[in-house]
């Protein structure tokens, strides 16, 4: 059995969607287990990465597990906490899913979200893997309604460049590393095999509508402006603020070849995931 936390993401339904293909045994761990979309076969169990006994009392019986448990702030230790479940319920295996530039101190604060659970990963005795994306290629899905109705879209990052990756990689990689103890032992910092800006992007895009994607270069005011409207505390949006700042000045413009070694084929193009969702900017 495998345990696949965050099963309703952006990478964890990919996770249950690959592992379900290959024939996998999967638990889905999701807030509402009668709302989640996984395939036939898939078990559920309620649960929330913040709550310890959830985590727990569904890693019941699991060989291995796919962590995801930082979505924000003030996630850290509760992401420790994961894999502590983990060797409670005697988990053999964990993928923990990170993020690019972790412990760069240019990322300020944003840069340890992630630093307690991989400590806690490495001196854990389990056999662990820690995936570091960049960039996902989906984040431009954030496009779409302003793609449908032609208006320009928001680009938060201004000209800074990123290796964008495409989140089947991301998943492919964490399937992988569930199913085969090679990968143990190893941060792989997975990237497109280019780098491109928001801009770059949405001329690949355009290329594959057919037609015109323009972007509004949003000022650092209407970037704090629009996370705050979001929702967002003012200390989230600070991070971020510091993160757009970031890869604005170059900071993630970053190519890696750990996709290849860790599935013995090249990383996904942009463009190729723009041709596989050119649905989601057409059809309304």
């Amino acid at each position: 059995m495998i345990l696949v936390m965050g099963a309703t993401g952006t990478i964890g339904s990919e996770v249950v969607r690959q592992l379900a293909a290959r024939g996998e045994k999967v638990r889905a761990l999701s807030r509402d287990p009668a709302k989640a979309r996984v395939p036939a076969g898939v078990e559920t169990a309620a649960g929330h990465h913040r709550d310890r006994e959830s985590v727990e009392a569904a890693m019941a019986g699991a060989q291995a597990a796919f962590l995801v448990g930082v979505f924000g702030p003030d996630d850290g230790e509760h992401d420790r906490g994961l894999v502590a479940a983990a060797k409670a319920a005697g988990v053999r295996r964990i993928v923990k899913l990170s993020a690019i530039g972790t412990g760069d101190p240019r990322l300020g604060v944003f840069g340890t979200w992630h630093l307690h659970g991989e400590e806690a990963a490495r001196g854990s005795g389990l056999e662990w893997t820690l995936l570091r994306p960049s960039a996902f290629a989906s984040n431009t899905l954030s496009w779409v309604q302003a793609v449908r109705e032609g208006t320009p879209a928001p680009n938060m990052m201004g000209a800074g460049r990123q290796g964008v990756v495409d989140p089947r990689d991301v998943a492919e990689t964490a399937v992988a590393a569930l199913l085969d103890p090679r990968h143990a032992g190893r941060t792989y910092t997975l990237t497109g095999p280019e780098t491109l800006s928001a801009h770059e992007q949405a001329a690949v895009l355009a290329d594959v509508l057919g037609r015109p994607v323009p972007l509004h270069d949003l000022s650092p005011q209407e970037r704090r402006a629009q996370l705050l409207a979001a929702g967002l505390s003012e200390d989230y949006a600070d991070g971020l603020m510091v993160t757009a700042r970031f890869i604005h000045e170059g900071g993630n413009d970053v190519v890696t070849g750990d996709v290849r070694e860790a599935l013995g084929r090249p990383a996904r193009t942009y463009r190729q995931w723009a041709e596989d969702h050119e649905p989601a900017f057409t059809q309304g």
